[in-house]
Parts: C-alpha cells; sequence; structure tokens
C-alpha cells in the first residue's frame, strides 16, 4: 500500500478527518496571532533584534515562531505554561501537598492542571513585565505611547495572549489529534524552517554541498528517533487470580524503560545555566570578567562552550530521569497486581534491581542526548548557517521528533481500530496494536 493510499486512509474515516482539520483551523488561528503587533508599538520602525540565534532570547523567539522578534500578541506563546508545569512537576518529587495530589489519579491531575494554569498567569505577567522593559529598552523609537501606558497594556494583552494559547492547546488536545501544547511548540519551530533552508541554499553556491547538507540532516533525525524509541524491557510474570469464574494473570508482561526518559528538559536546562553569563553580563557591562565570560558563552561553537555543555547535558539527563522515574513506585504497583520479576524477590530487591537497570540504560541515553545537544555548534563551525544548523540537533529537533512520533501514534490507533494497515505498514512504531 503505497503512502498516497495512506493519507486517504485518513479522510476516509470521518472522526479522524475531522480531528485533523480541527487542528489545522487552530494552528491557523495561532500562526495569524502570531504577527498581530502589540498595541502601541510601531511595527515598521520594530527593531527586530533578538541577540542572534545563540542567545536566550533567540532561542525563546524560535520557539514561538517569530512572534517575540515581530513583539506580537503572542510573544510569549505558551512558554510560561511549560514553565509553571515544569516546577509543579520538580516540586511533585519534594513537596509532599503535591505527591499527594499525583497519587489522586483523575481528581489530582485536576488539581493540578488548575494550579499550573493558576501559575502560568502569574509567570506570564511577570514576564511580559520584563519583555515591554526590553523591548523599549532594544527599540524605543517602535514606542508610540507613554512607557507606563505600554507597560501595562503590554501585561494585559500579552497575559491574555498566552491564556488563550493555552487554551487553544489544549482543545486541540480534546478536540483534535496529539498533544496541543507541544504542537503549539513544534510548529513555532518549523515556522522558521523554510526561511533558514532558503537562506542556506543562496549562502551555499554549490549545490552537492546543500544535498549534503540536507542527507545529513535526515541521518540526524533518523538517529534521532531511534534514541526517542528505545527501550529496554524487563520480563514481568503475573500470578495467575479467580476472580468470580475468571482467571486474570498468568501471563509474561514487559516493563518498559525509556533509554531517553528525560526527554527534552536536560537540554532545555543546560542551556538555562549557559545562557546565565550573558543574562549577568547584561546587568554589569563595565566589568571586564563578566564581559569575558558574557563573550565565552556567546560563542556557541566553541570547544570549550561544546565539552562544558555536553557535560551538564549528561548531568541534567540522569537528575531529571531521577526525578521523573521512581523505581520504588513502579515495584510497589507491580506487587500491587501480582506481578513479579523472575529470579528477583518482590520489594526492595526488584528496586534495586529496576534501579540499576535505569542506570545503565540512562548512560547510553545521556551520551547521545549531549551529542546531540553540540551538534548544531559542530554544524556551524562546518560552514552551516547558524539558523539552519539549529535543526540539525538541540531542543529543536528533540520537540519535532518527539511530537511527530507521538502524533503519528495517535494517528495509527484510529487507523488500526478501523482495520486499516496503518500509517506506516512496514514500520515498527512504538505503541502500534493490531485491531481484534
Amino acid at each position: 500500500m503505497s503512502l498516497v493510499e495512506n493519507f486517504r486512509n485518513i479522510f476516509k474515516i470521518e472522526e479522524l478527518k475531522n480531528r485533523i482539520l480541527y487542528v489545522v483551523g487552530i494552528l491557523m488561528i495561532y500562526r495569524m496571532g502570531s504577527h498581530v503587533t502589540l498595541p502601541g508599538v510601531d511595527a515598521s520602525a520594530l527593531v527586530q533584534d533578538t541577540g542572534g540565534a545563540s542567545s536566550l532570547l533567540g532561542l525563546f523567539d524560535m520557539f514561538v515562531g517569530g512572534a517575540f522578534s515581530r513583539a506580537g500578541v503572542f510573544a510569549l506563546g505558551i512558554m510560561p505554561y511549560i514553565t509553571a508545569a515544569i516546577i509543579i512537576q520538580l516540586m511533585g518529587a519534594v513537596v509532599p501537598y503535591f505527591q499527594k495530589l499525583q497519587r489522586e489519579g483523575e481528581d489530582g491531575r485536576r488539581k493540578i492542571n488548575r494550579l499550573t494554569r493558576y501559575g502560568t498567569v502569574g509567570i506570564t505577567a511577570v514576564q511580559a513585565i520584563g519583555f515591554a522593559i526590553n523591548l523599549m529598552a532594544t527599540s524605543p523609537n517602535a514606542i508610540i505611547v507613554g512607557n507606563v501606558t505600554f507597560v501595562l497594556t503590554s501585561v494585559i494583552v500579552l497575559t491574555a495572549g498566552t491564556t488563550f494559547v493555552m487554551w487553544l492547546g489544549e482543545r486541540i488536545s480534546d478536540r483534535g489529534i496529539g498533544n496541543g501544547i507541544s504542537i503549539l511548540i513544534m510548529i513555532g519551530i518549523i515556522a522558521a524552517l523554510p526561511a533558514s533552508l532558503v537562506n542556506e541554499v543562496s549562502t551555499t553556491p554549490n549545490a552537492i554541498v546543500v544535498i549534503v547538507e540536507i542527507a545529513a540532516l535526515i541521518l540526524v533525525i533518523a538517529f534521532c528517533v531511534l534514541l526517542t524509541q528505545g527501550v529496554r524491557k524487563i520480563p514481568v510474570q503475573y500470578a495467575k487470580r479467580v476472580v468470580g469464574r475468571k482467571v486474570y494473570g498468568g501471563t509474561t508482561q514487559y516493563l518498559p524503560l525509556k533509554v531517553n526518559a528525560a526527554g527534552v528538559m536536560p537540554i532545555i536546562f543546560a542551556q538555562s545555566i549557559m545562557f546565565i553569563p550573558s543574562t549577568v553580563g547584561t546587568f554589569f557591562p563595565e566589568n571586564a570578567t563578566v564581559q569575558m565570560l558574557t563573550a565565552w558563552s556567546a560563542d556557541f561553537t566553541g570547544i570549550t562552550y561544546s565539552i562544558i555543555f555536553f557535560i551538564i547535558c549528561v548531568f541534567f539527563t540522569y537528575f531529571y530521569t531521577a526525578i521523573t522515574v521512581n523505581p520504588r513506585e513502579m515495584a510497589d504497583t507491580m506487587k500491587r497486581q501480582g506481578g513479579f520479576i523472575p529470579g528477583i524477590r518482590p520489594g526492595n530487591q526488584t528496586v534495586e534491581f529496576i534501579d540499576n537497570i535505569l542506570t545503565k540504560v540512562t548512560l547510553p541515553g545521556a551520551i547521545f542526548l549531549g551529542f546531540i545537544a553540540i551538534l548544531p555548534a559542530f554544524a556551524a563551525r562546518l560552514g552551516v548557517t547558524p539558523g539552519f544548523a539549529m535543526f540539525y540537533g538541540g531542543t529543536s529537533l528533540l520537540i519535532i521528533v518527539g511530537v511527530a512520533i507521538d502524533t503519528l501514534q495517535q494517528i495509527e490507533s484510529h487507523l488500526m481500530m478501523r482495520h486499516y494497515d496503518g500509517f506506516m505498514k512496514t514500520g515498527k512504531m512504538k505503541g502500534r496494536r493490531r485491531a481484534g
């Protein structure tokens, strides 16, 4: 069955077709909103100065699809929501109240989501003040109203814009396909790809070099898919249980431990740390030592920068995996369900066994994740333009690959439930199930 026929099968299913068209409509609204300028800003006089691709503001601008540099109403995008979600997730590892909410099932998730929304509004208001002050400092000629008025209106509009984007993401998750928040971030990143590719082609006179660069990008994407999908399966045997007239258990299942359980978060944390010197440098412009560190952190293609960045990524991969993956909780759940790992006693021995396997599995994942993080620096050193080099690895590529795989898995599920061959007939998509 050809790929064209697979696309036709998608639109033969009325529910799936409506979900995809709904997502497309939401994304069109999101992209149009990113081009609407804040009140009090002269778009023609706006100086698009976000510090370049190697700065924190340049990275932030890529996540929101260029709305930051255009001073759009969606300039802060969905990032405050991500920040609030990360904070609450980290608090769940140390604060008993949030630990209790995480164990309360659906009711606890609703409370966590509500707290995340409240946190999003607060974080957005604070970031909006900083955005307005930064815009007044970098592009004073573009502000056509008073400073106080501009700050107040910017806080209101940007907070409303982020709240609206958060609502759009939730609508995609409820009535569309895939994770709405992740899809909005992915679309913002992909929006910069056409211009970066055109710029790369126009600045590279040799067509063979461009073909090699694109082939290398495809190869890197394939390795990222391998990293994202890689799991270590631990066999789990479930004892037989008789409930009424039915017999449950007596089967062997598998406990999957992902090679990259931390996802993209280690790179985000590492980048935040690497941007600290340049951020501090803006407050101490006359300090020679600080300015030296600022110049070092601004050169993301430097060897020393890449080595330190790699080490921090490996460290945070283990750190975030230890926070998000709890071997004791896995062992307790397995014990309650009557399961055990063959040859391993339930209880502490199971916890130690899972923790040992997780530590070994995380090592290659951490090393490869660190390599992906510094790959854009090597691409830039080989002559690739900075904008296009950002797609060779780092946060942007992992987000695109992760979201694309998750969305494809959901499309596969809809197709398989209706006895179609799925979107990729010969592939090995994790999570794919054959309909009964």
